[in-house]
């Protein structure tokens, strides 16, 4: 009786090859679905970075200015300690950090002169449309551009925008795009003045050390500045785009 119901509970030859088919084949599928998901979230990204490129095109820059911000951040994250795979994230993330600009009515975007009140309050604006625009997906990286819209103008004295955040209550994804952002626009040429030079750019980050900025992470960036400056003119010089932001493998350091 016991050998009888043994056999029923065993497969036919035939039967386990067919099961051993059907697990294949579920796993095909689970992988081309993956594929197809992954192909999906990089279009968007190319979309999405696109829109950023534009935005800076809107502002006068060549666009060569997102993609070193994302590889600035990253390299600084990998330097405060972060784990690799949120470092490249921030990489990735970061060059979104003024789509808003694109929602900016040129004649406040472009504006030679200083902004009148209701202008900067127009100008201000721009941190929560990128955020809006960004933050509609529920993707990771997406989700990560949104903060950073978000925060990469607050303050850490709390006198930024939009949200007067303070000290730690700002994102660290937006305290560490804050740094880059400021330090790379100021070493680049801007059509009311010339690029200052690395060292008076690390002065006027200085200075800003508590006030505008988390102090420890600008003690991370005096620190490893010469790390950074040559990363900044490798990218430049070897124009660098969103495929590489992609693909481009970073050394740790």
């Amino acid at each position: 009786m016991v050998a009888a119901a043994r056999e029923n509970t065993q497969f036919s030859p035939a039967a386990a090859e067919q099961m051993e088919k059907i697990v294949f084949d579920l796993g095909r599928m689970y992988q081309e679905r993956n594929e197809a998901l992954q192909e999906v979230a990089r279009a968007h990204h190319e979309a999405l970075f696109l829109l950023s490129m534009a935005a800076e095109y809107k502002d006068g820059d060549t666009g060569i200015h997102i993609v070193r911000i994302g590889f600035l951040a990253e390299a600084l994250a990998l330097f405060l300690g972060e784990p690799k795979d949120y470092a490249l994230m921030l990489r990735k993330a970061a060059p979104m950090h003024d789509i808003g600009k694109i929602g900016i009515p040129d004649d406040v975007l472009k504006k030679p002169g200083a902004f009148t009140p209701q202008e900067r309050a127009t100008m201000n604006q721009h941190s929560a449309i990128g955020a809006d625009i960004l933050g509609k997906s529920r993707i990771a990286l997406f989700q990560m551009a949104a903060e950073i819209a978000l925060a990469h103008h607050e303050r850490w004295d709390g006198k930024g925008y939009p949200n007067q955040l303070a000290g730690p209550a700002i994102p660290l994804s937006g305290r560490i795009v804050s740094i880059v952002d400021f330090y790379d626009a100021l070493t680049m040429d801007r059509v009311y003045r010339p690029a200052f030079s690395h060292e008076k750019a690390l002065e006027m980050l200085l200075a800003e050390r508590g006030k505008a900025f988390d102090p420890d992470i600008v003690d991370c960036f005096l620190r490893n500045s010469p790390a950074i400056s040559a990363l900044r003119e490798q990218v430049t010089a070897g124009r660098m785009a969103f495929a590489d932001l992609i693909n481009h493998k970073q050394d740790a350091p």
